[in-house]
């Protein structure tokens, strides 16, 4: 049958993912279709620019490694 088949990849597949030293692991993330999602992203930019704004060593932490992009390119 096409689905023992297709479930015998599967678990070979994963299979050889384990012999490589993985693991499956599940996460849940936020639902982006959700219809509050946009302004909860917003309300917690907010929250973490206000904080941002108190703390100076971040600030020149940041500038500093934003100077070190000089030269880059894409």
């Amino acid at each position: 049958m096409a689905i023992t088949h297709v479930n015998a990849r599967v678990q070979k597949h994963r299979d050889a993912l384990r012999f490589a030293g993985l693991r499956p692991v599940q996460i849940w993330v936020p639902d982006t279709r959700r219809p509050d999602f946009a302004e909860e992203c917003r309300r917690q930019c907010l929250i973490a620019a206000q904080a941002d704004l108190g703390d100076i060593e971040m600030q020149q932490f940041m500038d500093a490694a934003l100077s070190d992009l000089d030269g880059w390119t894409e």
